[in-house]
């Protein structure tokens, strides 16, 4: 049976374990892109890795990636973001990296996606990505697959992307309240196969 004080060293050997791994993590996210403009931006064609035609995001812009190992790397940023719909029109959203909705994510069939999102917002959220197959605790339910992401905290998903196919993202975390905010973007992945249900033009 293990002694209080012997409980309380182990505690304390793992909070110091859990804090240093926090800051190596910290050290290894990779830069979150923003934009405050909702003109349309170019997409990003592939400079590795299997070819596809990427998407053009009407009103919108695809999130930049960086590689590190055989993982591709997103920072998703949740935060108030301000909209103007119409000129004069501006209105008060939630949404990420900038803009609501929010940037796509591009990537290929059989690609080990890494996504660090970062919470802004004033409440605790999470990212659900609908649709898509993965593993129970990368499913994105706050309280149930996993922790509520706080206010200021940081989470990190990684899954293997099994199909192709049109997604989105969304928070599973006050939900409601979250998605009527404007939090939401689209998830592309391109089939891995060229000859797959090719197009000369994608958007969305």
């Amino acid at each position: 049976m293990i002694s209080r004080r012997g409980f309380l060293g182990t505690a304390a050997v793992l909070a110091s374990a859990t804090a240093v791994s926090g800051r190596v993590q910290a050290a290894s996210i990779p830069e979150a892109p923003s934009t405050k403009t909702t003109a349309m931006q170019p997409p990003i064609f592939p400079t590795s890795g299997p070819d596809y035609q990427p998407v053009v995001t009407l009103n919108g812009w695809t999130l930049p990636w960086r590689m590190n190992g055989d993982w591709k790397e997103f920072h998703l940023v949740a935060e108030p973001v301000v909209r103007e719909f119409a000129p004069g029109m501006k209105v008060n959203l939630w949404g990420y990296n900038g803009q609501a909705p929010g940037p796509t994510i591009e990537a290929v069939e059989g690609d080990k996606v890494r996504i660090f999102v970062t919470n802004k917002l004033p409440e605790h959220t999470t990212v659900h990505w609908h649709g898509m197959l993965l593993p129970n605790g990368m499913d994105g339910v706050g309280g149930v697959t996993q922790p509520h992401i706080k206010p200021g905290q940081t989470f990190v998903y990684e899954f293997e992307l099994k199909h192709s196919g049109t997604f989105m993202y969304h928070p599973h975390s006050d939900e409601m309240v979250q998605m009527a905010m404007g939090m939401m973007g689209m998830f592309v992945v391109h089939p891995r196969d060229l000859k797959f249900r090719r197009v000369d033009r994608d958007f969305v």
